[in-house]
């Protein structure tokens, strides 16, 4: 049987401490409080942090990329009234499959690392 179109096989639901590891695993990445919850910076400049809820990651993300996963996966993507006019975007880890979420964290965290340490080789 064929995966959707847009949607990668493999079992759904990432855990909150998996995600966090992902995020802190960037070069230079800390984690500290955010807003109550774990929250990742790199350079003092925050790219991901739990929500509130404890169940979803806030992303950094560009509004173009941000448009295209809200198409592609509705139910592991999402964008509330309170992130719309910004560059973030919310992961419900319960509906993500390991693949989708790979990228999420390096994504969030090239954005706000400097391009000497994005250029560094992993």
């Amino acid at each position: 049987m064929k995966a959707a179109p847009g949607r990668r096989k493999g079992p759904r639901g990432v855990g909150v401490a998996a995600a966090c590891r992902r995020a802190l695993a960037m070069p230079g990445a800390v984690e500290g409080p955010c807003y109550g919850t774990p929250g990742y910076r790199v350079r003092g400049k925050l790219f991901a942090r739990v929500h509130d809820d404890g169940a979803t990651m806030v992303v950094g993300i560009d509004r173009e990329m941000r448009a295209g996963l809200l198409e592609a996966n509705p139910a592991a993507f999402y964008v509330t009234h309170h992130y719309r006019p910004y560059d973030w975007m919310l992961v419900r880890l319960s509906a993500v499959t390991k693949e989708e979420l790979e990228d999420m964290p390096r994504l969030a965290w090239s954005r706000k690392a400097s391009k000497r340490l994005v250029a560094a080789p992993k």
